[in-house]
């Protein structure tokens, strides 16, 4: 191999590509044990296809458009260069095999669209998810991928900061599950006004454990290194993700005088998703604070739906739409200067960088939510993807093997 290989870093980065993998099956046992019994079958499978079926699309054609050369300069699709068929295992990019570069990314948009699936969970057919799965990364999440993770992509070159995804996957999953969720419009239990009816809560605890658990390799993973940025992020991750069990379990106790276990997990996955963006800017302080004030942010933002009418099925807008808007958001607050020109408000940095991050948050909640609704209405049309009340009453598994 070329003598720029550094066998740490690239050891370190196979280990995170398999710890985000994780993080896919974590988040079908997460989803399947907050359904009814009757959609748990369905909800896991959902995402466990969502790894082969991105896997395919990433390895014909979308590294290339999300990490190729820029499409006539300007910063909004990679074109051109499909660079997978045609790269060896001594090729790298930095210190690292591109090959492991390209299968971490991967992770990344697998995830993405396993998450959109808990938005709609109970009341869309499979088969249809299918072909929304592979429309809808191919249209919305290769172009937001290029415009933040790639050199050239226009939001990295303004200088918006995006250590792990905050706008890639979390407010991009969530404002696209917000999208479906009004396309195939409320389900039977939520117009009937029934609660949640959780199938398996020790499916949820492990799933939480195996997302956790993968979030290291998620966060400090994206420093494509094992050192000092690494450590932060990795330290980060955990602290925020306390914070945020911790508060939620407080909020519930203040608001509703009890505590639960659906609340913790929801507390910790809320202090995970808002510190992907910042883990590797912020001190242990500010990690702090942003997994306490996504929490409180998150507690109130599940409660819109039932006040808008929109039947978000297991909080994705609420959790990674809003957390991940905090997590982006802060940094124009919390960030302390890592990278220069990139101090936050609170670290004698300028309001350019607080805008900047406001910008990002509102070009990608467009564009992903805009394309997002056109895909599901044209998919919903074309294969009816929303399951009648009839169906909806048997359960989504009992009409699996029907697609």
């Amino acid at each position: 191999m070329s003598s720029g290989l550094n066998t740490g870093d690239s050891a370190w980065l196979m280990v995170s590509t398999a710890m985000v993998l994780l993080m896919t099956p974590g988040l079908a046992y997460f989803y399947g044990g907050m359904v009814r019994s009757k959609n748990m079958l369905t909800m896991l499978y959902m995402s466990f296809i969502s790894i082969s079926l991105v896997t395919v699309v990433w390895f014909l054609y979308g590294y290339g458009l999300a990490f190729g050369p820029d499409a006539g300069d300007a910063g909004l699709i990679g074109w051109g260069d499909w660079r997978l068929g045609h790269v060896g295992p001594d090729a790298l990019q930095g210190r690292i095999p591109e090959q492991i570069f390209a299968c971490f990314q991967l992770t990344f948009a697998i995830i993405t669209v396993a998450l959109i699936s808990g938005s709609i969970a109970g009341r869309a057919r499979f088969g249809p998810w299918i072909c929304f799965a592979v429309v809808w990364v191919t249209l919305v999440y290769l172009p937001v991928a290029h415009w933040v993770f790639a050199d050239s992509g226009w939001l990295n070159e303004w200088g918006v900061m995006d250590f792990a995804g905050g706008l890639v996957v979390e407010l991009n999953s969530g404002i696209s599950g917000l999208a479906m969720a009004l396309v195939l419009g409320p389900g039977l239990a939520f117009r009937r006004r029934e609660g949640p009816r959780p199938g398996n809560i020790p499916f949820v605890m492990l799933g939480l454990g195996l997302l956790w658990f993968g979030w290291f390799g998620f966060n400090a993973g994206s420093a494509l290194s094992d050192g000092a940025l690494a450590t932060r992020a990795f330290v980060s991750t955990m602290i925020a993700g306390c914070a945020g069990m911790l508060t939620w379990r407080l909020v519930e106790r203040l608001r509703l005088r009890h505590m639960t276990r659906l609340g913790s997990a929801s507390g910790a996955l809320a202090g995970l998703v808002a510190i992907t963006p910042s883990c590797a800017f912020v001190s242990v302080e500010g990690a702090f604070a942003i997994g306490v004030v996504a929490a409180v942010v998150c507690t109130y933002a599940v409660e819109l739906k039932l006040v808008a009418g929109y039947d978000d099925t297991l909080d994705v807008t609420g959790i990674h739409g809003a957390g991940g808007i905090v997590g982006v958001v802060s940094l124009g607050f919390l960030a302390t200067g890592w990278e220069k020109g990139s101090a936050g408000l609170f670290y004698g940095g300028s309001v350019a960088v607080l805008g900047r991050q406001v910008v990002a948050v509102l070009a990608v909640g467009a564009y992903a939510f805009a394309v997002t609704f056109v895909i599901g209405k044209v998919i919903d049309r074309l294969l009816r993807m929303r399951m009648t009340d009839e169906e909806q009453i048997r359960g989504t598994d009992a009409g699996f093997a029907e697609g």
